[in-house]
């Protein structure tokens, strides 16, 4: 097949609506307004085109992890989720030591340069520990803006976003550093009350991470972060549909609280996404994966999921009734913008890249595009 193609026939999501009996035109790496006359034209009746997927916080997937597998092993991860849908991913580590964490960002960064990951997100070691999951509490410590900086510094401008409980010591004055740095700043495995959560909001505190999870639930005289969260319109919430994480009427809650623009779908994916049950290791901690549940094996916490995100798109759909126009914005064009890309990535416009899903009825994946390139081919002539 010529780099010249028309994808005919499908429902396609645009930023608009729906369009059925649509079009994407494609012309090597980039999506087009206009056909050539010379393009080959693919018939996908009956299906729905949907932009390529962007995951602003995954650990790891197809037995491979970003936190401590070598370069190799990461690209093996990357193509397994890629395999799923997901054409742009940001590259997650856990919690480790402070000089371990600044060669992983060396390595990662690497990755970034070339293009194969959209940037680093630090999950700890910057974290509560009465809120740590699947962390090793021995290696957390409290958010010093110099330790921060360093790991900034390291990953050589492709820091994306660090997690941080704020509440802790040095938090806000990090939260303001991150900023200043063009990083994300995320409120995730804290302990915050609602108050300590709007001051990290008003210092530049613009991502919830997983909402609900690690962090004290939502109460009708202590809100605490969740309330804090959910309700400001400077915050996009990530949410794990996985079944797992969370229960229906929660992710319903969030989802309509906040709206479709401010919702963003992530996996949180470990080792085992893509891969199997089995025993792996997250950090230093070792993990147990029994019919697709990560639990950490001392302890039983959740430890990340074994999500992809094809999977968390059918579900929402499917499962959740949510409208498909919205799980497009949670799954793409949301986290797109949060990364700075939506003039790249995210939807399908003429001018941006052909990054792009195909689904049949039944919203199961069956074809994924990237940079005009089939990672998975549809095989439909």
């Amino acid at each position: 097949m010529g780099s010249r193609k028309v994808l005919a026939g499908a429902r396609v999501v645009l930023p608009t609506g729906v369009v059925h009996d649509g079009r994407v035109i494609v012309d090597g790496t980039r999506i087009l307004g206009a056909a050539p006359e010379d393009a080959d034209v693919v018939d996908v009746t009956g299906h729905w085109l949907v932009p390529g997927f962007v995951d602003i916080h995954n650990h790891g997937g197809g037995g491979a992890s970003f936190t401590s597998g070598t370069v190799e092993d990461v690209l093996h991860g990357i193509h397994t989720h890629r395999l799923h849908g997901t054409t742009t991913l940001v590259a997650s580590t856990v919690t480790g030591d402070m000089d371990f964490l600044a060669q992983r960002a060396g390595l990662l960064s690497e990755l970034a340069e070339q293009g194969d990951i959209a940037g680093i997100h630090f999950e700890g070691p910057f974290i509560s520990p009465c809120r740590k999951g699947a962390h090793s509490e021995e290696l957390l410590r409290d958010p010093d803006p110099a330790d921060v900086r360093k790991l900034i510094d390291a990953a050589r401008g492709r820091a994306r976003m660090v997690t941080l409980a704020t509440e802790l010591p040095g938090g806000i004055d990090s939260v303001r550093l991150l900023v200043e740095h063009g990083v994300i700043a995320a409120v995730g495995h804290t302990d915050a009350t609602y108050e300590q959560t709007v001051q990290a909001i008003d210092a530049g505190a613009t991502v919830a991470t997983h909402l609900f999870n690690a962090m004290p639930t939502l109460g009708h005289r202590t809100p605490g972060p969740i309330a804090a969260l959910l309700e400001d319109e400077r915050i996009t919430v990530e949410l794990i549909d996985d079944g797992t994480h969370l229960h229906p009427a929660a992710l319903q809650l969030a989802f309509h609280r906040a709206g479709a623009g401010r919702v963003a779908f992530i996996t949180d994916a470990m080792d085992a996404a893509g891969f199997g049950d089995g025993r792996y290791m997250l950090g230093p901690l070792e993990v147990e994966v029994s019919e697709g549940v990560a639990r950490l094996v001392e302890g039983g916490s959740i430890a990340g999921s074994t999500l992809t995100l094809d999977r968390a798109f059918k579900r929402a759909v499917t499962v959740d009734r949510l409208p498909v126009e919205d799980v497009v914005a949670a799954i793409s064009a949301n986290p797109a913008r949060l990364l700075g890309m939506d003039d790249r990535i995210g939807s399908l416009e003429p001018g941006k890249d052909a990054d792009l899903v195909l689904l049949d009825h039944q919203f199961d994946l069956k074809g994924v595009m990237r940079r005009g390139e089939w990672v998975v081919d549809p095989q439909l002539g």
